[in-house]
């Protein structure tokens, strides 16, 4: 049985009847939007709102700096009856760390009202330049985390291998990234990426480089289960605009995968029959 359907308006399941669906919750949306690097508070609730997604992520540790602080932040400002919180572990270099900070998170969760909220997007990040995953630490403290019953979504490189053993111990999704976080380079290892789709049994999130609204859309046509960004939408010019071109491009990408695409052919077809035409 699953659980609360996470959406804005009753009527929006008709449209999108495809729910993403993570250790038996129910989403509707299947782009997921970061919070940090906005310009002001009012921004990112604007790009929330617009973007219609199902799933926000916070860093726990700017969560709580900006409690500590007696600060208006995001965990205040927005309606956590039709968001689902992901709280994630971002700026720990260890396994230690990761593992102190999740446990934070299950404070936070209390605090909006979702208390049966489990969910943990691990992020071990050594590498201080390219900020690539580390994915030894990762499956480590994945591991534990799904051993104390965290529902785990992990972000790793685009490693096949890595991700089968992931989902093999009990993460609920593997989340590869595009590319670099915040480099806007889009899908750098198509290949990679593709093959984690195909071996999945879990969900796959593309996870970081998305730059623009195509990028989202190549993503989910691959078949990818949804797409999660931050950068491309609050670095924007416009970001509200950006979060619905992002909404609307996971949707098309989604459409197109669901439909079935045609064969490509090395050679040109006639779209109109060639026989019994008017000469």
């Amino acid at each position: 049985m699953t659980q609360k359907l996470f959406m804005h308006s009753k009527n929006k399941i008709n449209i999108y009847n495809d729910p993403l669906i993570i250790d038996k919750h129910t989403f509707y949306s299947r782009l997921m939007l970061g919070t940090g690097k906005y310009r002001n508070l009012k921004e990112a609730t604007d790009s929330i709102n617009k973007s219609e997604a199902s799933i926000v992520t916070v860093a726990i540790r700017r969560a709580q700096y900006a409690k500590n602080q007696g600060k208006s932040n995001l965990i205040d400002g927005l309606n956590w009856n039709k968001l689902w919180l992901l709280p994630n572990t971002a700026g720990c270099q260890t396994v230690e760390e990761a593992i102190r900070i999740a446990s934070i998170s299950l404070e936070i969760n209390k605090k909006i009202g979702q208390a049966d909220n489990s969910f943990i997007k691990l992020e071990i990040i050594s590498d201080p330049k390219y900020l690539l995953p580390d994915p030894i630490g990762t499956l480590k403290a994945a591991e534990y985390l799904v051993n104390k019953n965290f529902t785990v979504l992990p972000y790793i490189n685009a490693d096949p291998i890595l991700a089968k053993q992931l989902e093999d111990i009990g993460c609920a999704t593997v989340m590869p990234l595009g590319s670099p976080i915040g480099s806007g380079q889009g899908l750098k290892n198509l290949y990679n990426i593709q093959i984690i789709i195909d071996n999945a049994k879990i969900p796959v999130i593309i996870d970081a480089g998305i730059g623009k609204a195509s990028e989202a859309n190549i993503a989910m046509e691959l078949g990818a289960s949804a797409v999660l960004l931050n950068t491309a939408v609050a670095q924007s010019q416009k970001p509200a605009s950006m979060a619905l071109a992002m909404k609307l491009a996971v949707l098309a990408g989604r459409y197109s995968f669901k439909a079935g695409q045609m064969t490509k052919k090395y050679v040109g077809q006639p779209s109109s029959p060639i026989k019994n035409i008017i000469k």
